[in-house]
Protein backbone atom coordinates (compact mmCIF):
# COMPACT_ATOMS: atom_id res chain seq x y z
CA UNK A 1 0.00 0.00 0.00
CA UNK A 2 1.39 3.38 -0.80
CA UNK A 3 0.17 6.56 -0.03
CA UNK A 4 -0.67 8.25 -3.45
CA UNK A 5 -1.89 12.19 -3.81
CA UNK A 6 -4.25 12.95 -6.75
CA UNK A 7 -4.52 16.53 -7.90
CA UNK A 8 -7.52 16.93 -9.96
CA UNK A 9 -10.66 15.24 -10.23
CA UNK A 10 -11.88 16.09 -13.15
CA UNK A 11 -14.50 13.33 -15.84
CA UNK A 12 -11.21 10.74 -16.18
CA UNK A 13 -9.52 11.47 -12.93
CA UNK A 14 -12.45 10.36 -10.82
CA UNK A 15 -12.41 7.04 -12.27
CA UNK A 16 -8.42 6.55 -11.95
CA UNK A 17 -8.49 7.57 -8.26
CA UNK A 18 -11.27 4.74 -7.80
CA UNK A 19 -8.88 1.67 -9.70
CA UNK A 20 -6.13 2.80 -6.84
CA UNK A 21 -8.40 3.11 -4.21
CA UNK A 22 -9.81 -0.71 -5.03
CA UNK A 23 -5.93 -2.01 -5.27
CA UNK A 24 -5.83 -0.89 -1.54
CA UNK A 25 -3.55 2.42 -1.89
CA UNK A 26 -4.24 5.22 0.25
CA UNK A 27 -5.72 8.29 -2.00
CA UNK A 28 -4.95 11.51 -1.05
CA UNK A 29 -7.11 14.46 -3.02
CA UNK A 30 -7.01 17.61 -4.03
CA UNK A 31 -9.86 19.66 -6.46
CA UNK A 32 -10.29 23.61 -6.25
CA UNK A 33 -13.54 22.92 -6.60
CA UNK A 34 -14.30 20.93 -3.45
CA UNK A 35 -17.54 19.57 -4.18
CA UNK A 36 -16.28 17.66 -6.87
CA UNK A 37 -14.21 15.49 -4.38
CA UNK A 38 -17.66 14.49 -2.11
CA UNK A 39 -18.28 11.07 -4.24
CA UNK A 40 -14.43 10.28 -3.79
CA UNK A 41 -14.49 7.14 -1.33
CA UNK A 42 -11.31 8.29 0.31
CA UNK A 43 -11.51 10.27 3.61
CA UNK A 44 -8.29 12.30 2.71
CA UNK A 45 -9.62 15.18 1.16
CA UNK A 46 -7.49 18.31 1.61
CA UNK A 47 -8.21 22.37 0.64
CA UNK A 48 -4.60 22.62 0.22
CA UNK A 49 -2.31 21.42 -2.00
CA UNK A 50 0.45 21.61 0.93
CA UNK A 51 -1.53 19.13 3.02
CA UNK A 52 -2.76 16.82 0.36
CA UNK A 53 1.28 16.22 -0.75
CA UNK A 54 3.18 16.58 1.89
CA UNK A 55 2.95 12.60 3.44
CA UNK A 56 2.52 10.93 0.03
CA UNK A 57 5.19 8.69 -2.12
CA UNK A 58 4.04 9.73 -5.58
CA UNK A 59 1.78 12.90 -6.33
CA UNK A 60 0.13 12.40 -9.72
CA UNK A 61 -1.11 16.06 -11.58
CA UNK A 62 -4.72 15.88 -13.80
CA UNK A 63 -5.63 19.60 -14.40
CA UNK A 64 -6.99 21.06 -17.39
CA UNK A 65 -3.96 23.38 -19.40
CA UNK A 66 -0.60 24.20 -19.09
CA UNK A 67 -1.24 27.00 -17.58
CA UNK A 68 -3.00 25.39 -14.17
CA UNK A 69 0.28 22.32 -14.56
CA UNK A 70 2.51 25.49 -14.04
CA UNK A 71 0.06 26.65 -11.10
CA UNK A 72 -0.09 23.73 -9.01
CA UNK A 73 3.60 22.65 -9.37
CA UNK A 74 5.33 25.98 -8.84
CA UNK A 75 2.91 28.74 -7.30
CA UNK A 76 0.88 26.51 -5.32
CA UNK A 77 3.89 24.20 -4.37
CA UNK A 78 3.78 20.78 -5.16
CA UNK A 79 7.69 21.07 -5.32
CA UNK A 80 7.76 23.11 -2.29
CA UNK A 81 5.61 20.46 -0.49
CA UNK A 82 5.67 17.31 -1.87
CA UNK A 83 8.06 14.83 0.12
CA UNK A 84 11.46 14.84 -0.40
CA UNK A 85 12.11 11.59 -2.73
CA UNK A 86 8.72 11.66 -3.75
CA UNK A 87 7.49 10.49 -7.48
CA UNK A 88 5.74 13.53 -9.39
CA UNK A 89 3.76 12.47 -12.45
CA UNK A 90 1.77 14.96 -14.61
CA UNK A 91 -0.51 13.19 -16.54
CA UNK A 92 -2.10 16.13 -18.11
CA UNK A 93 -1.78 16.86 -21.96
CA UNK A 94 0.34 19.71 -21.46
CA UNK A 95 3.48 21.04 -23.38
CA UNK A 96 6.43 19.39 -23.57
CA UNK A 97 8.68 22.06 -22.55
CA UNK A 98 7.06 22.39 -19.29
CA UNK A 99 7.65 18.92 -18.77
CA UNK A 100 11.11 19.44 -19.04
CA UNK A 101 11.14 22.76 -17.09
CA UNK A 102 9.45 20.76 -13.91
CA UNK A 103 12.11 18.18 -14.07
CA UNK A 104 14.67 20.51 -14.36
CA UNK A 105 13.18 22.04 -11.54
CA UNK A 106 12.59 19.07 -9.14
CA UNK A 107 16.15 17.80 -7.69
CA UNK A 108 14.76 16.46 -4.64
CA UNK A 109 12.00 14.17 -6.79
CA UNK A 110 11.65 12.16 -9.79
CA UNK A 111 9.37 13.26 -12.19
CA UNK A 112 7.23 11.52 -15.45
CA UNK A 113 5.36 13.26 -17.94
CA UNK A 114 2.68 10.82 -18.91
CA UNK A 115 -0.17 11.58 -20.50
CA UNK A 116 -2.97 9.75 -21.05
CA UNK A 117 -5.58 8.47 -24.60
CA UNK A 118 -8.53 6.29 -24.17
CA UNK A 119 -11.17 9.59 -22.51
CA UNK A 120 -13.73 8.36 -20.21
CA UNK A 121 -14.69 4.26 -21.15
CA UNK A 122 -10.50 4.50 -20.59
CA UNK A 123 -10.12 5.45 -17.66
CA UNK A 124 -13.58 3.64 -16.07
CA UNK A 125 -12.48 0.88 -17.88
CA UNK A 126 -8.51 1.03 -17.11
CA UNK A 127 -8.11 0.38 -20.37
CA UNK A 128 -5.57 3.51 -21.02
CA UNK A 129 -2.72 4.21 -23.12
CA UNK A 130 -0.17 5.62 -20.93
CA UNK A 131 3.03 7.45 -22.81
CA UNK A 132 5.52 8.10 -20.41
CA UNK A 133 8.78 10.20 -20.86
CA UNK A 134 11.64 11.07 -18.12
CA UNK A 135 14.08 8.39 -16.59
CA UNK A 136 13.79 4.96 -17.24
CA UNK A 137 14.36 3.63 -13.44
CA UNK A 138 11.42 5.97 -12.42
CA UNK A 139 8.90 4.47 -14.95
CA UNK A 140 10.13 0.59 -13.98
CA UNK A 141 9.14 1.52 -10.06
CA UNK A 142 5.82 3.17 -11.86
CA UNK A 143 4.79 0.40 -14.22
CA UNK A 144 2.40 -1.33 -11.65
CA UNK A 145 0.46 1.20 -10.96
CA UNK A 146 0.57 2.94 -14.35
CA UNK A 147 -0.67 -0.80 -15.11
CA UNK A 148 -3.68 -0.33 -12.87
CA UNK A 149 -4.84 2.49 -14.79
CA UNK A 150 -4.33 1.27 -18.30
CA UNK A 151 -3.44 -1.44 -20.70
CA UNK A 152 -1.13 -0.07 -22.91
CA UNK A 153 1.75 1.57 -21.23
CA UNK A 154 4.64 2.99 -22.88
CA UNK A 155 7.95 4.36 -22.15
CA UNK A 156 9.03 6.93 -24.95
CA UNK A 157 11.96 8.45 -23.85
CA UNK A 158 13.42 11.25 -22.17
CA UNK A 159 11.39 13.98 -20.19
CA UNK A 160 9.19 16.02 -22.44
CA UNK A 161 8.87 12.91 -25.03
CA UNK A 162 5.74 11.57 -23.49
CA UNK A 163 4.22 15.17 -24.18
CA UNK A 164 5.27 14.77 -28.17
CA UNK A 165 3.89 11.53 -28.30
CA UNK A 166 0.90 12.60 -26.58
CA UNK A 167 0.43 15.53 -30.14
CA UNK A 168 1.04 12.32 -32.26
CA UNK A 169 -1.68 10.36 -30.83
CA UNK A 170 -4.00 13.92 -31.09
CA UNK A 171 -3.14 14.60 -34.14
CA UNK A 172 -4.11 11.13 -35.16
CA UNK A 173 -7.45 11.54 -33.47
CA UNK A 174 -8.06 15.09 -34.99
CA UNK A 175 -8.22 13.26 -38.57
CA UNK A 176 -10.09 10.05 -37.45
CA UNK A 177 -13.16 12.27 -35.60
CA UNK A 178 -12.73 14.58 -39.00
CA UNK A 179 -13.50 11.62 -41.29
CA UNK A 180 -16.13 9.88 -38.32
CA UNK A 181 -18.22 13.14 -39.04
CA UNK A 182 -17.73 13.38 -42.73
CA UNK A 183 -18.60 10.15 -43.17
CA UNK A 184 -21.96 10.35 -40.84
CA UNK A 185 -22.62 13.53 -42.94
CA UNK A 186 -22.28 11.98 -46.19
CA UNK A 187 -24.80 9.13 -44.62
CA UNK A 188 -27.25 11.31 -43.76
CA UNK A 189 -27.26 12.82 -47.28
CA UNK A 190 -27.98 9.70 -48.98
CA UNK A 191 -30.70 8.48 -46.54
CA UNK A 192 -28.65 5.28 -45.67
CA UNK A 193 -29.15 3.37 -42.35
CA UNK A 194 -26.45 4.35 -40.13
CA UNK A 195 -26.27 1.19 -38.22
CA UNK A 196 -25.80 -0.85 -40.94
CA UNK A 197 -23.73 1.21 -42.67
CA UNK A 198 -21.34 1.46 -39.31
CA UNK A 199 -21.59 -2.70 -39.23
CA UNK A 200 -20.48 -3.21 -42.95
CA UNK A 201 -17.36 -0.36 -42.73
CA UNK A 202 -16.87 -0.94 -38.98
CA UNK A 203 -14.01 -3.75 -39.30
CA UNK A 204 -13.12 -3.38 -42.58
CA UNK A 205 -10.02 -0.89 -43.83
CA UNK A 206 -12.03 2.51 -42.28
CA UNK A 207 -12.09 1.00 -38.79
CA UNK A 208 -11.18 3.22 -36.28
CA UNK A 209 -11.85 3.40 -32.66
CA UNK A 210 -13.92 7.05 -33.53
CA UNK A 211 -16.24 5.10 -35.95
CA UNK A 212 -16.78 2.23 -33.84
CA UNK A 213 -17.18 4.18 -30.23
CA UNK A 214 -18.21 7.91 -31.29
CA UNK A 215 -20.39 7.56 -34.30
CA UNK A 216 -23.04 5.38 -32.21
CA UNK A 217 -22.92 8.13 -29.74
CA UNK A 218 -23.39 10.70 -32.52
CA UNK A 219 -26.28 8.92 -33.59
CA UNK A 220 -27.99 8.57 -30.29
CA UNK A 221 -27.17 12.51 -30.32
CA UNK A 222 -25.00 11.80 -26.98
CA UNK A 223 -22.60 14.81 -27.33
CA UNK A 224 -21.57 14.66 -23.65
CA UNK A 225 -17.70 14.92 -22.76
CA UNK A 226 -15.90 11.99 -22.63
CA UNK A 227 -13.03 14.62 -23.52
CA UNK A 228 -14.08 18.21 -23.66
CA UNK A 229 -13.73 20.71 -26.91
CA UNK A 230 -12.13 22.75 -24.73
CA UNK A 231 -9.60 20.66 -23.62
CA UNK A 232 -8.55 18.75 -27.43
CA UNK A 233 -8.20 22.78 -29.06
CA UNK A 234 -5.90 23.24 -26.23
CA UNK A 235 -3.96 19.96 -27.59
CA UNK A 236 -4.14 20.87 -31.02
CA UNK A 237 -2.65 24.66 -30.33
CA UNK A 238 -0.08 22.90 -28.78
CA UNK A 239 0.44 20.27 -31.42
CA UNK A 240 0.66 23.20 -33.94
CA UNK A 241 3.07 25.37 -31.58
CA UNK A 242 5.73 22.78 -31.37
CA UNK A 243 5.65 21.47 -34.76
CA UNK A 244 5.83 25.00 -36.56
CA UNK A 245 9.26 25.00 -34.51
CA UNK A 246 10.30 22.60 -36.81
CA UNK A 247 9.13 25.23 -39.97
CA UNK A 248 6.41 22.16 -40.84
CA UNK A 249 2.65 22.89 -41.38
CA UNK A 250 0.58 20.24 -41.38
CA UNK A 251 -2.82 20.80 -43.37
CA UNK A 252 -5.01 18.17 -41.64
CA UNK A 253 -4.34 19.54 -38.25
CA UNK A 254 -4.76 23.11 -38.96
CA UNK A 255 -8.12 22.43 -40.58
CA UNK A 256 -9.68 20.68 -37.92
CA UNK A 257 -8.46 22.84 -35.43
CA UNK A 258 -10.12 25.81 -37.14
CA UNK A 259 -13.45 23.34 -37.20
CA UNK A 260 -13.17 23.01 -33.31
CA UNK A 261 -12.27 26.42 -32.48
CA UNK A 262 -15.00 27.59 -34.24
CA UNK A 263 -17.41 25.35 -32.40
CA UNK A 264 -15.69 26.65 -28.96
CA UNK A 265 -15.91 30.05 -29.59
CA UNK A 266 -19.85 29.20 -30.25
CA UNK A 267 -20.09 27.73 -27.07
CA UNK A 268 -19.61 24.40 -27.94
CA UNK A 269 -15.95 24.23 -25.68
CA UNK A 270 -18.01 21.89 -23.00
CA UNK A 271 -18.96 19.70 -25.41
CA UNK A 272 -17.72 15.98 -26.08
CA UNK A 273 -15.25 15.82 -29.25
CA UNK A 274 -18.10 13.73 -30.92
CA UNK A 275 -19.96 17.31 -31.09
CA UNK A 276 -18.06 18.31 -34.11
CA UNK A 277 -21.03 17.20 -36.12
CA UNK A 278 -22.37 20.30 -35.22
CA UNK A 279 -19.78 21.99 -37.30
CA UNK A 280 -21.20 20.52 -40.15
CA UNK A 281 -24.55 20.39 -39.54
CA UNK A 282 -24.52 24.23 -38.52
Amino acid sequence: MMKIAWIGTGVMGKAMIAHLIDAGHELHVYNRTVAKMDDIPTPYKYTSIKDCVKECDIVFTMVGYPKDVEEVYFNDGILDYAKKGAILVDMTTSSPDLAIKIAKHSNDFEVLDAPVSGGDTGAKNATLSIMVGGNKDTFDKMNDIFSLLGNNVNYIGSHGLGQHCKMCNQIAVAGATAAMSEALVYMDAYDLDADTVLKAIGSGAAQSWQLNNMAPRVLNNDLDPGFFIKHFTKDMRIAKSEIEKTGVHLKMLDSVYNMYDELEQNGFGDYGTQALIKYYKK
